[in-house]
This record gives structure tokens, sequence and C-alpha cells, in this order.
């Protein structure tokens, strides 16, 4: 165990902690939402530091990120634990794991993998970014937080693929070291968040305009649930609030659902529900729409000059084609957003 970087003591043994948007009030011998932070006499521990449930090298494609390092591999890497409940999660199995069992063992909870062994892995494999995924980073930020330390000292650049409901606090430490990011925005709908997360909107949408503010690079995902996000009204809204609060030139990423842990009654998303988002999104004026998760139908996946339409970088499986000019389009020169070092 380590203790938690981010929390306050409260009435007698009770602790406040300050991770994430929950801002959970933990009784002593309780953990969050989460699953892994526990209240161990008055302080704050995380169970799951320095212990790794998945790790993997990834096509940095699949986080996705298109508009960064494109064509690079990513170590990827998570802890078990999520301060989220979605009941479509694909990774239920460890992003749920210490929710579903209260008595998990703190011993049994990942393989011990210490910082500087995730450093090596990286230089080792020659992979240029390291990203902090597969359940949500916020809930192991202490562990992160060193990983991210140490890699930029090696010039690696650091990833989160997060649902976007880290704590003010927590972006303020890990601002330093993070260099690129891929937001979940589920729905534009609190109701739905609360229904099918466990969580509230409004926090999603202030570190979407933080991670602007501050200049990190980010990609946004949309996945479309049947009967949950397919009202035309919240995409348009979410397209609006891209652009107007944003920026037109933030690459949206829109998925198509497969049915999954509770939401196994649900049909998969249609062609045409995925279609009509992506034509939603090129009407509001966004540069970069692409679509995935769609089985033997061709995806919107290259990249293609916001001026003269010409395709830059062609995609097929997580394999590019790059026909830009060093970020720029080959035909008109226009930039074409990318972050290539």
């Amino acid at each position: 165990m380590k203790e938690a970087l981010l929390y306050k003591k409260i009435d007698g043994r009770k602790i406040n902690c300050r991770a994430c948007y929950q801002y959970c009030v933990v009784d002593n011998g309780q953990r969050g939402i989460c699953g892994i932070r526990e209240n161990d006499d008055g302080k704050l521990y995380s169970l799951v530091y320095g212990k790794v449930i998945a790790l993997n090298i990834d096509p940095i494609e699949k986080k996705p990120l298109f508009h960064f390092l494109p064509g690079s591999e990513t170590l990827s890497l998570a802890t078990a634990g999520c301060n989220f409940k979605c009941l479509n999660c694909q990774n239920a199995d460890i992003s749920q794991l210490t929710k579903n069992d209260r008595k998990t063992l703190r011993e049994n909870l990942g393989k011990k993998i210490s910082p500087e062994k995730i450093i090596e892995m990286a230089l080792t494999n020659k992979t240029p970014s390291i990203s902090y995924t597969y359940t949500e980073p916020t809930i192991f930020v202490e562990y992160a937080l060193d990983i991210m330390k140490l890699a930029h000292q090696k010039n690696i650049k650091n990833i989160w693929v997060t649902n976007g409901y880290f704590s003010p606090e927590t972006f303020e430490i890990i601002r330093p070291y993070l260099d690129a990011a891929n937001v979940d925005l589920k729905f534009f709908s609190d109701k739905f968040y609360q229904q099918v997360c466990g969580a509230k909107l409004q926090p999603i949408l202030d570190n979407l305009r933080l991670l602007k503010k501050n200049k990190i690079w980010f990609e946004i995902t949309t996945l479309l649930i049947p009967n949950y996000i397919d009202q035309e009204k919240q995409l348009e809204n979410i397209t609006k609030f891209i652009k107007t609060k944003l920026d037109a030139e933030t690459p949206w990423h829109i998925s198509a659902f497969s049915p999954t842990y509770k939401m196994n009654d649900l049909s998969p998303t249609s062609f045409r529900l995925v279609e009509q988002a992506y034509q939603i999104g090129q009407n509001e004026g966004l540069k970069y729409v692409y679509t995935g998760n769609l089985s033997n139908i061709k995806s919107h996946e290259d990249t293609t000059c916001p001026n003269c339409g010409q395709v830059n970088i062609k995609r097929s499986n997580y394999q590019i084609q790059r026909l830009d000019k060093n970020g720029f389009c080959h035909n008109c020169e226009r930039s074409l957003d990318l972050i290539l070092k």
C-alpha cells in the first residue's frame, strides 16, 4: 500500500478523497467508489500502487489518438478499479474487480512492477509514449505520477485515456507531465451519465476546457449506445460544444457500441446512426470526424485536409500510410494539426 496524495481528514477518522469528482467521504476501514482507495485509521491508501493488472504494447491509434505521434506504438498499462460503474464497460473484469468482491485481497490486485521497470520496458521496446488506459488512470494517480515523472526524464510522452472525471487537484499535479489525452464524452445528458456511469456531465465538460486552456493535446471519443445517445439533439449539442467551447480542430471519434457487460440486451449500433453522427459533426464544421468499431463496414478513419479535402493519412486495421509532408497537407500545405514529436 502507498499513502494517497490527495485527501483531507474530516470528522473523527473519516476522510474525503480528492482524486476525482466523486469526492468520496470514506469511513474508517472502507473504500471509495473506485474500490481501491481505502481508509486505514484516518489515512487514505492506494491498494494498487505498483500493481499492474493489464500491460500491452498497442498502436497509438487504438487509444484512439489519430493526431498524436501517428503510426507509433505505446506501452499501455492499468491497475484494477474505476471511479465509474459503466453498465457497458468492456473492461469490467478489471475495472469493477474490487467492487464485485469487496473482500478481494489487497495482494491479489495485479503484478508488482515498479515505475522504474515500466520505463525500462518502454525504452527496451522503443515506444515513444506510455498510455495510462483500460481503466481510469485517476484512481491510480500516485503510481501514474511517479511513472510520468520518470518518463519525461527519458523523453517519453505520457498519455491518459480517461473518462474525464479527474479532480482539479489531480490535474494540477499531473499537468506538467501530461502530453496528450483521449477523453470519453459519453453523453450530453446528466440523466444518462448518472444512470449508466454513476457520474455527472458537467465535470467532464469543465475538464475538457481545462485541457484546452493548458494546451494539452486531446481527442474526444463518443460511444453511440442505442436508446441512450441516438437522440439527434444530444449529438448536435456535443458537436456544438466541441466547436464553440474547445476548437473545430479537436478530433472527434465516433465509436459503434457492441452489447457487453450489463447491456447485453441492447442491439449493436446501426451503421445509419454512426453515419448520422458523422454528418452532424461535418455539418457543424468539425475538421476531423472519425468513425470506428464497425465490423466489415468502411469507417471514416482517414485524415483528410480540412482545406482541400485530400487524403493525407490512410488507415486500415491500425495500419497507417503517411502521405502528408511532415504534418502539412501534401497538396495545399495546410497544417493537419498533428503532434509528431
